[in-house]
């Protein structure tokens, strides 16, 4: 399998956010199991309202890349937004649209590798994507896809995972300095054993390179739950948000 077979083989088995650990032994696909799986995302990551703003995008046509369960999908169709969804698994799309047909919202699904997006140039007036892109083989070309059907003036809103951060380092402990291979980069290290085979991590600066075609970007990364995990409350006082783990990005056309 190519790369992205893999990946999509990997996430087939449930979206995002919907393992047990979450979920525990509710009814998958209930109200119960949503609201959950809603409840625990805005928990470990309070600041998505923050850095998206759901609702100051009202009667935006907007697409997401990559809707796993459907948490954040569902914020823009509640904001008002007209809602349209590409994810590269059945399973998220499958979960998605049960999850609005609960909801009475309405969203137009489609299964679709972003590499190649099936939509018309100048389409959206908005694309997110938190936390998707870096699983793909090629997150260039996915982004060179949205940046072709986005509208001129059109926005970019979204996540990346940030390589220099205190959840990668945990990561290279364990898979690199606990093992005997030190030598392994942090690049490596995300590759192997973060999610699904491929995962890929940014710099600020190799973020902002990704958005180049854009006119402007503002860039912002994150301190996260995941990287002051196991730390004593202190250590992770002293970290600064330079070195989170998600990168956080909004650029316009």
């Amino acid at each position: 399998m190519d790369l992205n077979q893999q990946v999509r083989s990997y996430w087939e088995q449930g979206p995002c956010g919907t393992d047990k650990g979450i979920v525990g032994e509710l009814e998958p696909l209930s109200l119960e199991w949503f609201e959950q799986i809603e409840a625990h995302r805005y928990a470990v990551e309070p600041f998505i309202h923050s850095a998206v703003q759901f609702t100051r995008h009202h009667g935006k046509t907007m697409l997401e890349v990559g809707v796993g369960a459907g948490t954040d999908h569902l914020q823009w169709a509640r904001a008002g937004c007209v809602c349209h969804g590409v994810d590269l698994t059945e399973a998220a799309i499958e979960t998605t649209r049960a999850r609005f047909a609960l909801y009475g919202l309405q969203s137009a699904l489609q299964r679709f590798d972003a590499e190649t997006l099936p939509y018309a140039d100048a389409t959206f007036d908005l694309v997110y994507s938190w936390g998707v892109i870096h699983h793909s083989e090629d997150p260039a070309r996915i982004i060179a896809e949205i940046h072709r059907v986005l509208k001129p003036g059109g926005r970019f809103i979204g996540m990346i995972y940030g390589r220099r951060s205190p959840a990668v380092f945990k990561l290279w402990a364990r898979y690199g300095l606990l093992r005997g291979r030190p030598w392994r980069s942090f690049a490596d290290i995300v590759w192997h054993h973060m999610e699904s085979i491929g995962t890929k991590s940014y710099t600020p600066a190799e973020t902002s390179g990704l958005l180049g075609a854009f006119r402007s970007c503002a860039i912002r990364p994150i301190m996260t739950s995941y990287d002051l995990a196991s730390w004593p409350a202190w250590i992770g006082r002293l970290f600064p948000e330079r070195w989170g783990w998600f990168i956080t990005f909004d650029a316009a056309k």
